[in-house]
């Protein structure tokens, strides 16, 4: 992977993370809402992990080795839970990844 490619996908876990972070200064209960706005706010924070997720999937071995504090693969899996077992999805769970996991994980890459 060229350089150039690597920070674009960098560049894309930061403005997923702003995104992230956007939609938590909605609040949490805003969020967990059982109205059609809470429901848009949780189908938004599942497609920003999917997001987060797939980008982080396609980053090059080499960097996710220099990166080993990252949970690379509890990342694919939150992915692969949200994305093919939506019924099975914690909407609490969902919501500790977007507070906490992704800033996280975005520290951890110094983004």
């Amino acid at each position: 992977m060229t350089e150039d490619r690597l920070r674009r996908r960098l560049d894309d876990l930061n403005r997923f993370g702003a995104e992230a972070a956007y939609l938590t200064d909605k609040g949490r209960e805003a969020y967990l809402a059982d109205t059609m706005d809470g429901a848009m706010l949780r189908n938004a924070g599942e497609r920003i992990l999917i997001k987060i997720a797939t980008v982080a999937e396609k980053l090059p071995d080499e960097f996710k080795s220099q990166h080993s504090e990252v949970d690379w693969t509890g990342i694919s899996r939150m992915r692969n839970l949200v994305a093919h077992h939506y019924d099975k999805v914690n909407d609490d769970l969902l919501w500790q990844a977007l507070t906490v996991r992704i800033p996280k994980l975005l520290r951890e890459l110094d983004l």
